[in-house]
């Protein structure tokens, strides 16, 4: 087993699923490991039950609802103001939205807020804090769901067509466009010993979606019996964050451990720079330009 024990991993959407088991099998690596959570009753759960089963107390807890840009901000500054490095980040948390169109506190339509722009401007923010560490990397969660995907850049909000299945879907293809053009972005910069790669998870049997409705929700109900445990799901997460043989990979989509290519006519590299400008302009952040 790979040997974590100088390295600090912050994980977002670590209080249940493959966010948490993720975080338990690094700190069982020997890693500092920091959940990023909303709620704090169960992030203080998280943290107990990944200290019992790591064997060890360093494991902290911070306090954010990813789809508030404000919140992220403060999180940001509350981690470097507490941690002395960051080693590893997974992106992992994420939302699949409700039948109704709803928007976060700075009026983004939530899926968007949670799934890409709330990661997007974390990433940005901490990227300071990974580039001063010697091998840093960055792990994102998407999903094979952005096959379904069909983007309106013009529509980024979706409020003029509005679908739980495609907001979702678009946004899972935004996580792996985002993952590539930041790999991109950092060999330009020739910044060398930050990585990111991107990977689909499997179907996952956890609480995710519990509580979407309509054709999403019983989508979910039908599927839950032929899902992966979350322990299975997370094995590609851990595999990116820590695994040696890929430290030095970056831009990859992966899925069961393995290098998968992305077949998608969306997924070009203009459109991936429109989605960054687009990125940029609504978290009201520069980053790697």
């Amino acid at each position: 087993m790979t040997s974590l024990q100088d390295k600090t991993i912050l994980v977002t959407g670590a209080t249940s699923g493959i966010g948490q088991i993720t975080a338990q099998e690094l700190a069982k690596q020997g890693a500092y490991v920091v959940l990023l959570a909303r709620n704090p009753d169960k992030a203080e759960q998280a943290r107990r039950d990944i200290v019992a089963a790591a064997g060890h107390d360093r494991v902290g807890i911070l306090l954010a609802d990813l789809s508030d840009l404000d919140q992220v901000r403060k999180a940001a500054a509350q981690f470097k103001a507490t941690y002395p490095r960051l080693d590893v980040l997974v992106n992992n948390a994420g939302l699949l939205p409700k039948k109704e169109r709803e928007t976060s506190a700075q009026g983004y339509e939530m899926g968007v807020a949670v799934n890409h722009l709330g990661p997007f401007l974390l990433t940005s923010l901490l990227l300071p804090m990974l580039q001063a560490s010697p091998a840093a990397r960055i792990v994102n969660v998407a999903s094979e769901a952005y096959h379904f995907a069909k983007p309106d850049l013009a529509d980024f909000q979706s409020e003029q067509h509005f679908s739980a299945l495609r907001v979702y879907s678009n946004t899972k293809l935004y996580n792996i466009m985002f993952t590539q053009e930041l790999a991109r972005r950092l060999r330009s910069h020739g910044i060398r010993n930050v990585t990111t790669n991107v990977l689909h998870p499997g179907a996952v049997a956890s609480s995710f979606g519990g509580d979407s409705t309509g054709l999403m929700g019983i989508a979910m109900l039908v599927a839950r019996p032929f899902m992966i445990s979350p322990e299975q799901g997370a094995q590609t997460s851990i595999f990116l964050a820590s695994d040696p043989s890929v430290a030095d990979i970056s831009g990859g989509y992966y899925d069961k451990k393995q290098t998968k290519a992305v077949k998608h006519s969306f997924n070009t590299v203009e459109h991936a720079r429109q989605l960054w400008k687009i990125s940029e302009e609504l978290t009201d952040t520069q980053f790697l330009d």
